[in-house]
């Protein structure tokens, strides 16, 4: 019989020194570090053009976007991410002690993957579900026209709205901004 030692739990401070001398970026929950992979073209075009979208739609309005690789800190979870976008609101809060790390994100996006789909939908989004400063989640699946909308309705109720029609149009109500699928899926070929 062998007998596997247990794995010595990471600490935030310890994983912040980690991963600021890393070339690939991990996510830290609850004492483990979990490497992020890479996505396909598609994912990197979905990440792109609500990139964007955003910066467009925002421009001069107390917003600023960040694309994957700005970190967030869930400070109630002592969880540390990277969502494929988030925008939080000017002037940018950062986690205290730290120049590199956002903590009030309003809008995150997730770009759907097979191997991430459900820990998205379900994990992840409830880590999100605890920044106080957090209204709105879109999914964006990768193989199909299709948009989860989760917009939060009050304290703990979120409403779902889906759309899977390139001509249906998706309100961010939290910034006062409209998009189409069709302008997010312009260059996915499926």
């Amino acid at each position: 019989m062998t007998v596997v030692a247990p794995v010595k739990a990471i600490s935030p401070a310890e994983y912040l020194l980690l991963e600021v001398k890393s070339t690939n970026r991990h996510e830290y929950r609850q004492g483990e570090i979990i490497e992020m992979t890479g996505g396909t073209p598609t994912h990197n075009e979905l990440i792109r053009a609500m990139t964007v979208l955003l910066s467009l739609g925002l421009r001069g309005k107390p917003f600023q976007v960040f694309v994957t690789d700005q970190r967030l800190f869930i400070p109630d979870l002592q969880v540390y991410t990277y969502p494929d976008v988030m925008v939080v609101p000017r002037p940018i809060a950062l986690q205290e002690g730290r120049k590199d790390t956002v903590i009030e994100a309003i809008l995150i996006i997730e770009v759907l993957s097979k191997s991430t789909k459900n820990y998205d939908r379900g994990e992840k989004f409830a880590d999100y579900r605890s920044i106080p400063t957090f209204q709105e989640y879109l999914l964006i699946d990768q193989t199909k026209p299709h948009v989860e909308h989760y917009l939060k309705q009050g304290a703990n109720q979120w409403l779902l709205r889906e759309y899977s029609q390139l001509e249906d149009r998706l309100e961010l109500t939290s910034m006062g901004l409209e998009l189409s699928l069709a302008e997010i899926y312009e260059n996915v070929e499926f």
